[in-house]
């Protein structure tokens, strides 16, 4: 049997889980694949169908998440590097997007066609770095996103296929948050310089990695031993997120003057 081919439908995954899981819900299941952590196939009239490769996965996904505290975003970067897992862009669901975000769009101009697209600049990227923490929740179509960066539909889509945006879906809409919109102008930045898209996705998982790291040192913190609320964790977690980013800055500036000086 290929445990590649999708054979279960999704209450048989859910009986499955169950025997390590007992407590767990048929709505994890889905969230989970909202969240880009299964990848079942769909039958012809549009049901799941999930391989014994997809069980594996969901299994090692709730034991990350439930038994060592790892967030969502880390799990799937730990399902990927086991093989368990594709490297595909996650897009979420219009269930969850437009439940969070759909009042929340603005608009700015659209793009004239019979002006030339303008170029990206940093000066964006400083524009977007405000203190309302409401602005990460504003929202910009496709043509506004190409509009603001000056960057090609088929750039925008190959680095959505990298990871580097995480646009959402709202009803029959992709959206850009302002993260992909400072994404892509920084990305912009090095494509004018003549670098293959292609070698971007690294910075990715570079950062991912970065994460990962923020967790595994701050588990501890997180577990019913450490003694602190889910607050004070939280913000210990941050706090320890900035010394993490601070060692890896000195470190990056060392390689680089090492580098320039070989």
């Amino acid at each position: 049997m290929n445990g590649n081919q999708g054979i279960m439908r999704i209450g048989e995954v859910h009986a499955q889980l169950r025997k390590n899981f007992p407590d767990i819900e048929l709505s994890k299941i889905r969230y989970y694949e909202d969240k880009g952590l299964v990848q079942p196939s769909r039958s012809r009239k549009g049901y799941r169908l999930y391989s014994e490769r997809d069980v594996d996965c969901l299994r090692e996904a709730v034991r990350l998440a439930q038994e060592e505290f790892v967030p969502l975003r880390v799990v799937r970067l730990r399902l990927i590097e086991q093989g368990l897992l594709k490297d595909l862009p996650v897009v979420a669901s219009a269930r969850h997007a437009a439940r969070d975000a759909v009042t929340n769009i603005v608009s700015i101009p659209a793009p004239d066609p019979a002006r030339p697209a303008p170029r990206a600049n940093l000066k964006v990227v400083a524009a977007l770095e405000v203190d309302d923490a409401s602005s990460d929740q504003q929202y910009f179509t496709m043509s506004e996103f190409l509009g603001a960066t000056g960057l090609s539909s088929s750039t925008v889509h190959t680095l959505h296929a990298l990871g580097l945006l995480a646009p959402v879906s709202l009803g029959h809409e992709i959206a850009f948050t302002q993260f992909d919109l400072r994404a892509a102008t920084c990305a912009s930045a090095l494509l004018e310089r003549g670098l293959d898209v292609r070698l971007l996705g690294s910075l990715r998982r570079v950062a991912e990695r970065e994460v990962g790291l923020v967790n595994d040192l701050s588990v501890p913190l997180r577990s019913r031993a450490g003694g602190l609320s889910g607050e004070q964790a939280q913000s210990v977690t941050v706090e320890l997120a900035g010394e993490v980013s601070a060692l890896r800055e000195v470190l990056y500036q060392r390689a680089l003057q090492e580098y320039l000086c070989n």
